[in-house]
Formats: C-alpha cells, sequence, structure tokens
C-alpha cells in the first residue's frame, strides 16, 4: 500500500536535470555542439534544465583551437570551452578563462550540497603559481539560464604578490558594457542568434577589484562572476540582471511583416543609456527579453524596411506581450543558373550608384550570406533585402565562367527578380582547379563560418580543396554534402601543422574527432623534424602530401639561425617537402626583379624592407632546388582575406569534382604539374608534349606552345619566358610590341615560341595584364586590385645530352641572408641601378 502511495508523489516532483559527467564510456556523444564546439574525451559536462557546458580537463597540451592562446604556456585546462543553452547545439564560444590561464594542478568534479546544482573545480595550487593558491568553480542550477564562477586567489607566501585577476574572453567583434558593468558579446555571426553576458556578482577580501592587485601575505580575495547565454546579447544581459536581483519584467514580442508572416530577420535595439544592446526574433519573428522596470522603447530594425518601435512600461515581475508590424522588405531575388538551368553556385555585389548614400553593410566578412556588400551562394537561388535605392548589381562563379551585370532599381516594399545564366566560358578540360590551403573557424585564428568557407570555394569555382585547419585534423565532407556541394568540391583530410616558424600543409590523414588537435601530430622548431613526422604520421602513404607554407626562403636554405649570416640552411630540407608556396595572397611579383622591396609605411618615418618570395625562388631554382611552386589564398574571411585570389591547376583525368581521386592528382603534383594563376588559364606544352615540371631533352633550342584563355572580365597584355630564372628581352610579347599575337575573345594568346638555348635552362612562362585589375570578379575587395597572371613551374630542358645541370646564377643578388636592413637593402637596389642614392643634404651656410 506505501508503494502505491509513493509512486503518485514521486510523478507529482520535479526532476532535477542539473548534472555532471566526465566525457566518456560512450557520453563523449553528449558534448554540446555548435560552431566553437571544443570538447573532446575526458572533458567535464555541466548540464541544468537551461544550459550545457564544457569545462576543460586537465590534460598534456589541453588547448582550444589552435591560436586562442600563444606561447609555452597557452595551454588551457580548467578553462570554460563551450556553452549554449540546452538542446541548442549553439555553442559561439571559444574559451574563458577567469583571471587567465594556463597550467592548472588538477580539474575534477566538485562536491556540491545544493539541490539542484552541479559544479567543476579547477585548482592551481600554490606550490604551481608561484605562491598563489587558486581555484575556479563552474556552478549552474536548474532554472538558471548561465553558469556560477567563483574564484578564490590566496597568497600562501610571506610576500605581496601581484595577482592577475583579468579574464581570458577570446575574440568577438560585437561588445559593449552596460552603464550598471555587464560585459557582453554577439556572436560573430549575428544570424547565429547566440549572445553572452559577464557580470561581477560579488567580490570579498578587497576593495576594489582591477586587472592586477596586489594581495598581502595569507590574504584571500573571492570574486564571484555570473555569465549567461542567450539568444541574443540582449536576452544574456537580461538573465545577468535577474541573477543579481535587479526589478525586471519580461517582455515575449512578435515583429511581423505586413501579412502576418514573423519577420527572423530583424534586430531589436535595447536601449541601455546612450547605447543599445542587440536582441534578435526566431525564426516565427517571436523574442523574449527581460528589461529593467520602467518605460523603454524599443527601435526594430531590418535591413530594407522602415524602422519600428515598441513603446512600453515594464513592471517588476510581471510580463507584457507587444507585437510590432513592419513595411514589407525591399529587396533582390536572385535565380542563376549554368547552361544547363541547373542552380549553381554564384557569387553577387552590390554597387550603390546614387550619391551620398551609406556604404553597404550586409553582414560581417567571415560569413558568405551577407558580407559587406556581398552574397556568396551555394545553389544561386537567393533573396537579399537592401536599402531602395539604384544598384549595380553583378553575379560571377570564378574566373572560367562568364558574368551578369545590371542596374537594378530597389523598391520600398517590393522585391525585384534578377534571373540569368553563367556561361562556361574558359576550357579548362583536362585539369581541375585547386587551392591547397585555406581556413574556417576551427584554425582558431580566425572566426570564419565553416560552411561559409565551403560555399566560398564553391563560388569562386575552385574544385579541388584539400581541409587544412591549423592544428588538427578536420573534413569538410560532412559541411559540403550538408550544403549540397558535394557535385562541385572535393575535399581531402589534412592540416596546417604551426608554430613560431616555418608552417607546413599536410594531407590525407584521418582526423580523430575525440581527441586533442583531432589526432595530430605537435609541431618542431626544426622543419626537417616537423616534415619527417608529417611523412610517417598514421604511416607512410604514397599520395602524403606536404608543403611549406608562405614559407622564408633564406630562413630554409641560407641562413637557418637568422643572424645575417649565411650557413646553409636547414640542410636537406627541399628534398623532404613536395611544394612550397610561391605565390600566398593577392600580390603578382613573379617578375620582380630584386630579392626584397622598400616602402614606407604611412605615417612612419622609417623605411621597411620586405623579401619578394618569387625571386627567391627563381634564384634557388638555379641553385637546383627543384622546389615545386604552389599558390594559394590562405584565406581567413569570406570578403577580402577570401579565396580566389592564387589557385592551381592540375591535371585530372576526370573534369567532375565528385569524381577527382586526390590519389591521381597526387603523382602529377608531386611531378610539378602544376601552373599558378589569378585566373587566367594558361597551358604551356614544348614540342615533345612536356608540361610543366617535366624534364625534356633539345639540342639549340625549344619550342614551346602557349595557349592563355580569359574570362569576359580579365586580360592579358604580356607573355614572358624566363630562361633560367631571367627575363628573355627577346621572348618578351606584348600587345604593344606584337599587337598580332594577342586576341580579344576568350583565347588572348595562342602561339609557338621558339626559346634558342646553347645550355640546359629551365623556362617558365608568364602570363599577365601589367595595368589590369580584377574588379568585376572582386568588387570593392582589395583582390578587386589584383593583376590577372599566370605561370607554369619550370620545365627543364636538357640541351647537351648529359642531363640537366642548373647554372647557379643568383640573378644579380647573393641570395639573402636573414636581418636584411632597409639601408642593406637599398645599397644593393642602388649597386644593381634599380635605385637611385638619395641626394645629401646640403651643407648649412655658416
Amino acid at each position: 500500500m506505501k508503494s502505491v502511495l509513493l509512486l503518485p508523489f514521486l510523478l507529482a516532483a520535479p526532476m532535477s536535470a542539473a548534472e555532471v559527467f566526465e566525457a566518456a564510456l560512450g557520453r563523449e556523444a553528449e558534448l554540446p555542439q555548435g560552431k566553437e564546439a571544443d570538447g573532446i574525451l575526458g572533458d567535464f559536462v555541466l548540464r541544468s534544465d537551461k544550459v550545457e557546458a564544457v569545462i576543460s580537463h586537465n590534460a598534456p597540451n589541453r588547448r582550444a583551437n589552435m591560436s586562442t592562446f600563444y606561447g609555452e604556456d597557452g595551454v588551457s585546462p580548467g578553462c570554460l570551452y563551450d556553452l549554449t543553452l540546452r538542446g541548442a547545439n549553439n555553442d559561439q564560444l571559444v574559451a574563458y578563462g577567469p583571471c587567465g590561464h594556463g597550467p592548472v594542478s588538477y580539474v575534477k568534479i566538485a562536491n556540491v550540497k545544493e539541490d539542484g546544482a552541479a559544479a567543476v573545480e579547477s585548482v592551481t595550487t600554490a606550490a604551481k603559481n608561484g605562491g598563489v593558491f587558486k581555484r575556479h568553480e563552474y556552478r549552474v542550477k536548474d532554472g538558471v539560464q548561465g553558469i556560477f564562477i567563483t574564484t578564490v586567489l590566496r597568497n600562501e607566501t610571506d610576500k605581496p604578490q601581484k595577482v592577475n585577476t583579468k579574464s581570458d574572453f577570446t575574440r568577438f567583434d560585437s561588445t559593449g558594457m552596460t552603464s550598471d558593468g555587464v560585459f557582453w558579446v554577439d556572436a560573430i555571426n549575428p544570424a547565429h542568434k547566440c549572445g553572452y553576458a559577464l557580470g561581477t556578482l560579488n567580490v570579498t577580501g578587497i576593495d576594489k577589484l582591477t586587472d592586477t592587485i596586489e594581495m598581502q601575505p595569507k590574504q584571500e580575495v573571492v570574486i564571484s562572476r555570473f555569465f549567461a547565454v542567450g539568444t541574443s546579447p540582449a536576452q544574456a544581459v537580461g538573465e545577468v540582471m535577474t541573477v543579481n536581483g535587479s526589478k525586471i519584467g519580461t517582455v515575449n514580442g512578435q515583429i511581423a511583416d505586413s501579412k502576418g508572416k514573423g519577420v527572423s530577420t530583424a534586430t531589436i535595439l535595447v536601449p541601455d543609456g546612450q547605447k543599445t544592446i542587440p536582441g534578435y526574433p526566431d525564426a516565427d519573428g517571436k523574442f523574449s527579453l527581460k528589461l529593467p522596470q520602467g518605460s523603454a522603447e524599443l527601435q526594430i530594425d531590418d535591413l530594407g524596411r522602415s524602422t519600428a518601435k515598441i513603446s512600453l512600461v515594464v513592471a517588476d515581475g510581471t510580463t507584457t506581450s507587444p507585437k510590432v508590424t513592419m513595411s514589407n522588405a525591399a529587396a533582390i531575388q536572385f535565380a542563376i543558373t549554368d547552361e544547363s538551368g541547373k542552380p549553381m553556385p554564384c557569387k553577387a555585389h552590390f554597387a550603390p550608384l546614387e550619391e551620398n548614400v551609406p556604404k553597404l553593410n550586409l553582414g560581417p566578412k567571415w560569413r558568405a550570406h551577407g558580407c559587406v556588400d556581398q552574397y556568396h551562394s551555394e545553389n544561386g537561388h537567393f533573396t537579399q533585402q537592401l536599402p531602395p535605392g539604384k544598384y549595380r548589381v553583378i553575379v560571377v562563379r570564378g574566373p572560367e565562367c562568364g558574368h551578369l551585370s545590371k542596374e537594378v532599381t530597389v523598391e520600398e516594399g517590393k522585391t525585384v527578380e534578377f534571373k540569368g545564366t553563367l556561361k562556361r566560358l574558359v576550357d579548362t578540360k583536362g585539369w581541375i582547379s585547386s587551392d591547397f590551403h585555406n581556413h574556417s573557424t576551427p584554425s582558431g585564428d580566425n572566426v570564419c563560418d565553416t560552411d561559409g568557407r565551403i560555399i566560398n570555394i564553391a563560388v569562386e569555382h575552385l574544385e579541388f580543396a584539400p581541409t587544412t585547419e591549423h592544428n588538427r585534423l578536420y573534413d569538410w565532407e560532412p559541411t559540403i554534402k550538408a550544403l549540397g556541394l558535394e557535385n562541385h568540391i572535393k575535399t581531402v583530410k589534412g592540416m596546417e601543422l604551426t608554430g613560431s616558424r616555418q608552417h607546413f600543409n599536410a594531407f590525407p590523414f584521418e582526423p580523430e574527432p575525440l581527441k586533442q588537435d583531432g589526432g595530430a601530430p605537435v609541431w618542431n622548431d626544426d622543419p626537417r623534424i616537423t616534415a619527417l613526422t608529417l611523412r610517417r604520421w598514421q604511416g607512410e602513404r604514397a599520395d602524403r602530401w606536404i608543403q611549406f607554407n608562405h614559407p622564408d626562403l633564406s630562413n630554409m636554405f641560407v641562413d637557418r639561425d637568422s643572424d645575417g649570416i649565411a650557413d646553409g640552411g636547414f640542410v636537406g630540407v627541399g628534398s623532404m617537402i613536395d611544394g612550397s608556396e610561391a605565390e600566398n595572397g593577392p600580390g603578382t611579383d613573379i617578375l620582380a626583379d630584386s630579392p626584397f622591396k622598400l616602402s614606407r609605411p604611412a605615417g612612419s618615418l622609417a623605411m621597411k624592407v620586405s623579401m619578394c618570395r618569387e625571386f627567391l625562388w627563381r634564384q634557388l631554382l638555379n641553385q637546383g632546388h627543384r622546389l615545386v611552386a604552389v599558390g594559394v589564398a590562405d584565406a581567413h574571411s569570406v570578403y577580402g582575406n577570401g579565396v580566389g585570389c592564387w589557385r592551381i591547376y592540375l591535371p585530372s583525368s576526370t573534369d567532375e569534382p565528385s569524381k577527382i581521386d586526390w590519389a591521381e592528382l597526387a603523382p602529377h603534383a608531386k611531378a610539378g604539374h602544376i601552373v599558378l594563376s589569378t585566373g587566367p588559364f594558361l597551358e604551356v606544352t614544348t614540342q615533345n608534349a612536356k608540361i610543366a615540371g617535366d624534364d625534356d631533352r633539345s639540342t639549340g633550342g625549344i619550342d614551346l606552345n602557349v595557349r592563355v584563355q580569359c574570362t569576359d572580365w580579365m586580360d592579358i597584355d604580356r607573355v614572358q619566358v624566363l630562361v633560367n630564372s631571367r627575363p628573355d628581352p627577346t621572348l618578351n610579347f606584348t600587345r604593344a610590341s606584337h599587337p598580332q599575337m594577342f586576341k580579344d575573345g576568350v583565347v588572348k594568346f595562342a602561339e609557338k615560341i621558339h626559346v634558342p638555348l646553347q645550355s640546359d635552362a629551365h623556362l617558365i612562362v608568364v602570363a599577365i595584364d601589367e595595368d589590369g585589375n580584377e574588379a568585376i570578379g572582386f568588387g570593392t575587395s582589395d583582390y578587386a586590385k589584383m593583376r590577372p597572371c599566370a605561370y607554369n613551374n619550370p620545365i627543364y630542358v636538357d640541351a647537351d645530352g648529359n642531363g640537366f645541370k642548373p647554372n647557379y646564377d643568383t640573378l644579380g643578388f647573393d641570395i639573402p641572408a636573414g636581418r636584411q636592413t632597409a639601408d642593406k637593402a637599398k645599397a644593393q637596389l642602388v649597386k644593381a641601378g634599380l635605385m637611385q642614392e638619395e641626394p645629401k643634404p646640403a651643407a648649412a651656410k655658416p
């Protein structure tokens, strides 16, 4: 009978959702997810009925993604890695470290006697922390939308100690401080609809909390904080106010258009003194905010709509439910297809044509769907809201397709259609386009959405893109499939292994997602050790590719310790890699005439010297180093530093990206069968059908068949042959000097060029538009200033039948050692006749 009476009682009692567990033994599947989720096996998961969080466990080299914290003490065990609403899987936090980060003594589940609560503690003993004991407790409670963080600091020495109390809060672009001292941050991409707020609840043991405090012997300081998470910064701030005991009321509102459809793209600006805090509605236009009691006027903004306002009076403990109707949006609806009528990835950029209008801001540069004044679409079907007005709209898809350009008038409250077909103009049959080096947010040193990076790759018409996140093995394939882009992009799993000196890209590998860095190896300062480690990691394989990223060629091959004295560099390293980046970013200096450039930065009196990697590459080729050149974007954002500047073309048996097989491409890449390009498609073959990277044999000279194609928004006006890295003046063809050789259609140049040879030589053909740009393709991005340019890896010609031998020509300059000062560089440039000595000032008259 007692059990019968007990059952209804148990069913009626609320069940506590608060718990803490170690992510292991099957429960690692319960780690929260999101854009910045970084939990691995052994971390601690804290959950309440409202939130879930990850506290990093104490393991060797435990750290959040690569560039969160630098240096030997860049580890971050015992930190708050992830925080999201329960079940939302929408973490946007890389890492938060109360009073900094660094090694700890232990991290474990804390003993909590409070009902409906759970906690983890991180302790650094005084012996391990210069005499100062430090303990952080992270506690969740049912019914509370955040995490309580209590820090205890105690000076256990007999001398005063300076102690850091400043928290490490990883990067957010949009932040603010409320009038009562609550710090808030918005998600990097506001469309993700997540915000955090951090407030100090109480401090004991010291009169005033500053970033650095001086603690007397045996003094103890206790800092209590609350870290809230919400669907927006405004919602998170409201949760901090609630925990602080402020008098607040709840506003449950809805935003709709004239047809009653919820407006999900709006921003609710909540007043806070002279500033505002952003709030966001859900997919149905609904929002819930906690606001301080009193009168308030909320401003509702949405791009392409007239501003709306909500005036209300908030009373403590009450709920109000306002509704607001916004005007219909002004917008352009796109439907872009290929020639078969199928949707295709594309990029649109918008240029206002009316004077004195504000610059467009469609969103942050880190995302694809609305970045500055562009929109990158995975399928060509999208709608972009815009302020009413007249625009020049250009739609492109990389350098192999044409472009669409149209003046469009966007009227208030109306949507105008933009339909069109992007035609494939450049014939690259037998070759695929690729970029071996790009990043998204798992890399740590950037915050680009991973789906944004993949869309960016698709719209720039790159067909093969290895996954190369910093210091972790990772795989883009699930994102490619989720976006429906598997017929446009092929990837293999890899990484960029980085440290304070030479960086490496390497692939393929197999990530181990629940291990530190996805199971990646650790970088070594000696590039030979790093190269050997990568070669053997997870077992050697024939298609393993290893390349130098943005190399300091002087350091690698000339001056190992960069002390300005040539010592041979890291002897043998060149034979341990497969390729080396000659191009990284938008420069086009392959025809540079010296190994360095001098410039005077704005506002500086001193000259700055920068090395010209392309010139050093040419010098090293003449010394017998067969460095396979690679051109990459090394992209970290979508707008600006996105993909699409430098790329490479590789021979391929298939022109269908979904059928690309890296095992087939790898021998071509290792052989140097690579053409580098900012857009033009260059083909160079010898009379014996040899291509870039190949060896050929010919007595007295050799014929090169050179063909260059460009899309309708590019051109070239010069073709220059380099013989043993030197531009041969007799093999320099321009539109001005040889107009009959240049054409105005897609095929810009198609000629047989005879190269006379008396001795062995390697040959590079450069096609370039010396005064051109790529503005139609890139709009207002800095890439618009690039010159169309392409060149092949050398073809090595044996002219005497005794095998190819380098000529050791250094092109008029010593191969530079490290520590090149502006004065030393200038003296060499003056000596070479490339720069004039500045006249000395006249002596002052007595």
